[in-house]
């Protein structure tokens, strides 16, 4: 976001070779920054969080927002602003974007967004109390409270006696309205003090200490009165008369009742000239689809994707039974629940924890313990069945490597055919819309273009099979042990029976077979005797990755495995012997039934369905929910970093196989030694 490259070093060697030093606003942990520009003749430039920041508050939420100000900063009244000179000036700050103001107006107060998001929705339920029921045709006045030795106050010209006058100027200005204070939530949570934390509750104040978006809360009012707080700037978009007593960057423009004066700030301006001004041109954004420089569109997307997510999930996750290092990787996308989310042994703990109305258990795999269903039987609570998503990482799950994507299905998963599934459901009954097929276009030709695959640890390179003009026939291998095989095959369920089958079927064929990956690591089962292989197969394939495999064939031949899926995207004839997801549509050739599938659909259908609403897609840098499009450059960037390293054959080897290797090198040496004496 900020377009140069940047160091973080304060050398004087360095002065001569920077632009400018950054700092963090006007804090006083910027006074080195601050102190080393001037020293050096060097711009020195604020930065702060901007407008719409995030989803959470920290470091668990990184700015998808932030100002860049060489002049001063927003917030402080004492001295201008780049942001303040902008609105000062002849500037048509509207020019070119009046339509995209008001859609971006729109949209803020349509989802209710904020600075930070991570607080529910406000419902008037949540103030629901005698004297608030009983004083519907009164007046509501908010008076809005913050946390003490806010910067912006002090920069802002005001005072612990600014909110005591505001407070009172509420009350004698509004004689027989009701006066809602609302405390700030770091005061509620008892991190930090507020200015207003003492008032008492009367016939006519009501203390609002609930966490809400502060846009449904200012839709309930009249009337807004702050001292500096930006909720003062967010009831002028929701178009409610504003009464200011500090000197925030929006006051003195005309568009507040303000009780300070700046002379500073000339001219006046509409609420959209003023959200023009700080909101598109003085505010940068990150795109976090592929972490370039973005739009604001492309945070209001990304803050609505978070709250449309956290909504279809229950208050609080309760996962049961899930190992250590799955538990670590999953903890920060199941905390995003409103409760966040507790790990437990097994049922017993479960049950003891006390469960609650709005809690959801969640399994890893399709089968549940028979004590956590009596559970969830007991308590009416939902299970969810977790599982890895379809393009998961760079590396194996089995070397512990963090998923990028994962599923969680109420009804049952995607890879079991026993039941319907939350995909299936979805396929059987979903409208897709001309933007969510154009969508699958894009993310297909993504993954085509760049060769994805679950994994990715395969090298990319083309095969040189000696097929002397015969049909390819692409087997991929299987981990057997797995849960799509042993519920979605019948006949054949074993890497042997596969191959034997194809030989059978197309005895003149070129059959090329090609290990999994956990297999061939050591970490699951699925090998095939080296005897057993040359009899069936023609060639083994190790080197070549599975999507140049399929490029290279005339047709794909697999059980259940992913590479079916991938073969379709890339219009290869797929032959399917079990019953995996993508089967069953009207684009494969299946050997067995899929009664529950009545549907008939296209390519783009199936991707809209299966990689775009299904799976829940997890940016770990940013810490939130993505695109299925984002994640595919993420892969993208990790493979091909790996690639250049020489660090992707290491992945492809497998964590524990390289473990095992060095256990057994220092025993030999050991052994060696012992040997010796």
């Amino acid at each position: 976001m900020l377009g140069r490259r940047v160091t973080f070093e304060l050398s004087p060697h360095f002065a001569s070779q920077l632009a400018g030093v950054v700092g963090w606003g006007m804090r006083s942990t910027s006074q080195r920054a601050r102190v080393y520009a001037a020293t050096y003749d060097l711009p020195y430039i604020a930065l702060e969080d901007g407008f719409l920041r995030s989803w959470g508050k920290g470091d668990q939420s990184p700015p998808l927002s932030i100002v860049m100000d060489s002049h001063g900063i927003y917030y402080d009244s004492t001295r201008s602003s780049m942001l303040e000179v902008l609105l000062n000036s002849d500037k048509d700050v509207l020019e070119g974007l009046e339509k995209r103001v008001r859609i971006a107006i729109r949209r803020i107060v349509f989802h209710h967004l904020s600075k930070y998001n991570d607080t529910g929705l406000f419902s008037p339920l949540s103030l629901a109390r005698k004297r608030y029921n009983r004083a519907e045709a009164m007046r509501r006045i908010l008076v809005v409270d913050q946390t003490y030795g806010d910067m912006s106050v002090e920069l802002g010209g005001a005072c612990s006696e600014t909110f005591r006058d505001m407070l009172a100027a509420a009350k004698s200005e509004n004689n027989g309205a009701q006066i809602f204070v609302k405390i700030h939530p770091e005061v509620v949570a008892g991190r930090k003090e507020g200015y207003l934390g003492d008032v008492q509750e009367d016939e006519c104040t009501v203390v609002v200490c609930d966490a809400c978006d502060p846009i449904g809360l200012i839709e309930t009012m009249d009337q807004v009165y702050v001292v500096t707080s930006t909720i003062g700037f967010e009831a002028l978009l929701v178009g409610k008369p504003v009464t200011v007593f500090g000197m925030p960057w929006y006051a003195g423009w005309g568009v507040t009742d303000d009780r300070q004066t700046c002379s500073r700030r000339m001219r006046k301006r509409t609420v959209d000239e003023l959200f023009a001004a700080a909101y598109f041109h003085y505010a940068r954004y990150l795109n976090p689809v592929s972490h370039k420089r973005g739009t604001i569109f492309d945070v209001i997307e990304w803050l609505v994707r978070q709250r449309e997510i956290v909504d279809r999930f229950p208050k609080r996750f309760v996962a049961v039974g899930m190992r250590r290092w799955k538990a670590a990787h999953l903890r920060p996308l199941l905390s995003m629940a409103q409760d966040g989310v507790v790990f437990v042994k097994n049922a017993v703990a479960a049950q003891r924890l006390g469960l609650r109305d709005g809690d959801g258990l969640i399994h890893w795999g399709r089968d549940t313990p028979a004590d956590l269903s009596s559970l969830a039987a007991d308590h009416q609570l939902p299970i969810l069945h977790l599982e890895d998503g379809f393009y998961r990482s760079v590396g194996l799950g089995s070397d512990l490597i963090r998923p990028h994507s994962v599923v969680l299905d109420e009804q049952g998963l995607y890879f079991d055919p026993r039941g319907p599934s939350d995909l299936e459901i979805l396929l059987n009954t979903a409208r897709f819309s001309a933007d969510d097929l154009e969508d699958a276009q894009r993310v297909r030709a993504l993954i085509c273009k760049h060769r994805l695959t679950k994994y990715n640890t395969d090298l990319i390179e083309p095969p040189n099979w000696p097929s002397a003009g015969r049909q390819v026939m692409f087997v991929p291998g299987q981990v057997e042990d797995d849960a799509s095989i042993v519920h979605g095959c019948m006949g054949i369920r074993t890497n042997l029976g596969l191959l034997q089958a194809v030989r059978e079927a197309h005895p003149e064929a070129f059959i090329v077979y090609k290990p999994h990956p956990d297999v061939i690591s050591g970490n699951r089962r699925g090998r095939i005797e080296k005897s057993e292989l040359l009899r069936h197969a023609d060639v083994v394939e190790t080197h070549s990755s599975v999507v140049s495999c399929i490029e290279a064939s005339d047709a794909v031949h697999t059980m259940t495995s992913m590479s079916g899926f991938e073969a379709l995207l890339r219009d290869k004839p797929v032959v399917v012997y079990g019953r995996p997801f993508y089967a069953g549509w009207g684009l494969t050739k299946d050997k067995l039934a899929f009664e529950r599938r009545t549907r008939r659909l296209t390519l783009d259908e199936l991707v809209a369905g299966a990689l775009l609403r299904y799976p829940l897609y997890w940016d770990w840098e940013l810490k939130g929910f993505t695109t299925c499009e984002a994640i595919l450059l993420r892969l993208i960037e990790e493979r091909d970093s790996l690639a250049a390293s020489g660090d992707l054959a290491k992945m492809k080897s497998g964590l524990w196989r390289r473990q095992r290797r060095k256990a057994r090198a220092l025993w030999e040496s050991l052994r060696a030694v012992l040997m010796a004496s």
